[in-house]
């Protein structure tokens, strides 16, 4: 069964940090345009220099690594998740830290530049993070669980073939029959 949820949320957050990214190392209005599309309004510049490329480079390059991070959680979903669940697993987990990561330096980063509202922003940005990770663990775990209930019942339907088949084979047995092996 494919992960179609979890391979949706990976794409989604992929879309989003590449274009952060992308408004970040926009020559013309940077980090301030990038901050306008989490919804902070950057009004007072004059005492930030946000367009500044010690300031800019590394925001960018943060943002495109999660954005890397989380299609390479993509790829891993649609590839590889029923060969090897824990891989993509793993991935998906480094992409949410790192996500997370990424945003507290944004907090840490404006309010030390003295940047107002940004907690409340990125706040909502974190919790939509978390639900994202909560859904793609919930719908693994219903997978699993789906999978081990059809190994279940694969179990028990040969189980009760066998009780069947011995029992038959008993019963041939002390009627003195030969046993047919067909069930018979």
């Amino acid at each position: 069964m494919r992960h179609i949820l979890t391979s949706f949320l990976a794409l989604h957050w992929a879309v989003v940090f590449a274009l952060l990214a992308f408004i970040c190392i926009d020559g013309n209005r940077g980090v301030a345009a990038a901050l306008g599309v989490l919804g902070v309004a950057v009004q007072d510049t004059h005492f930030v220099d946000l367009e500044n490329a010690v300031v800019v480079a590394p925001l960018a390059m943060a943002l495109l690594v999660v954005a890397v991070l989380f299609c390479w959680a993509f790829v891993e979903t649609l590839v590889n998740v029923a060969t090897s669940p824990d891989a993509a697993d793993s991935v998906v987990r480094i992409a949410f830290i790192s996500a997370s990561g990424v945003l507290s330096l944004i907090v840490i980063g404006g309010a030390a530049q003295g940047i107002n509202g940004l907690f409340m922003v990125v706040a909502v940005q974190l919790a939509a993070l978390l639900a994202s990770y909560v859904a793609m663990l919930a719908e693994r775990r219903s997978v699993f669980a789906t999978a081990v209930a059809a190994d279940s019942e694969i179990r028990a339907a040969a189980h009760t073939m066998a009780k069947g088949a011995a029992h038959g084979s008993l019963l041939s047995r002390i009627s003195g029959r030969p046993d047919l092996g067909d069930g018979h």
